[in-house]
């Protein structure tokens, strides 16, 4: 039972998105790590506050988080934290909302507990894998679950609003989706899939990491979707490498088999799979 990793990480999360918030409404300045890779004082002050809190209140967990230098904590075994305190930076600079804070507890390699907090509208997911999913928004809490919908063409697929490529229009006429919508931060495109309002994402690039997936992966899964790579293998919450290097594959269990081959082909055609 993952009961108090699952309240103080909500907790955290809450509070850092307060910290967004704050500079959200002022006239912050934006830097770049390297290019079209924004970072804001929200990203650092969230980030420091996260690791702070976690470390006092989880003092023998490791944590990975993308605003600090030193990610060893990777190569222990046993209980990590992959930490996104600002998802979304490119919405986030455009003022459209949809950003979120992002918190991920992998065992032994494995994402079991996630939080993600949209704190523009106040909506917090959360979850852990074989534990439920749940959705806190506008006062009311509901317990989570993907849709059955299983044929392809009925599937409402959930795309980035930044990093929207050719393959995904591959994956669109293959598949014959008629429903997209656009949406930032990878946690809130799970979410969207876990509450039924999208049934599909599918990321055809290894520009995202470890800190974009853990915590969404395990809300996802806890309310019966999958979430792998685009060769339907599992990420694995370890080592030194902490890009995502073969993409994502986030969706209801009932059409993963029907959308993978397609996912996995256009992957392949502009090399990132073999």
């Amino acid at each position: 039972m993952l009961d108090r990793e699952i309240a103080e990480s909500a907790r955290v999360a809450r509070q850092a998105g307060a910290i967004l918030m704050e500079v959200y409404a002022t006239d912050f300045l934006v830097a770049y790590k390297e290019e079209a890779d924004p970072v804001t004082e929200a990203d650092t002050r969230a980030n420091a506050y996260i690791v702070g809190e976690l470390r006092k209140v989880f003092p023998d967990d490791g944590i990975v988080a993308e605003e600090n230098e030193d990610q060893s904590d990777a190569l222990r075994s046993g209980r990590c934290w992959y930490v996104d305190p600002l998802d979304g930076t490119r919405e986030f600079v455009a003022r459209n909302g949809e950003f979120s804070v992002m918190l991920g507890l992998a065992i032994d390699g494995v994402s079991t507990l996630g939080v993600v907090y949209q704190p523009g509208i106040d909506k917090l997911y959360y979850g852990a894998v074989g534990e439920g999913a749940v959705l806190e928004y506008r006062g009311a809490r509901r317990r989570l679950k993907v849709s059955d919908i299983a044929e392809p063409s009925r599937l409402r697929l959930v795309v980035s609003r930044s990093h929207r490529n050719s393959a995904i229009s591959e994956v669109v006429a293959r598949l014959g989706i008629r429903h997209e919508t656009a949406s930032g931060s990878v946690g809130l495109k799970a979410g969207l899939i876990a509450e039924q309002e999208a049934d599909v994402y599918v990321h055809i690039s290894d520009r995202s990491s470890r800190w974009d997936a853990c915590g969404p992966e395990a809300i996802l899964k806890a309310a019966g979707g999958r979430f792998t790579d685009l060769a339907g293998q599992p990420l694995h919450y370890g080592g030194t490498d902490m890009r995502n290097r073969t993409g994502i594959l986030a969706c209801n269990a009932a059409a993963f088999d029907a959308v993978l081959p397609v996912a996995r082909a256009s992957a392949r055609s502009i090399g990132l799979l073999r």
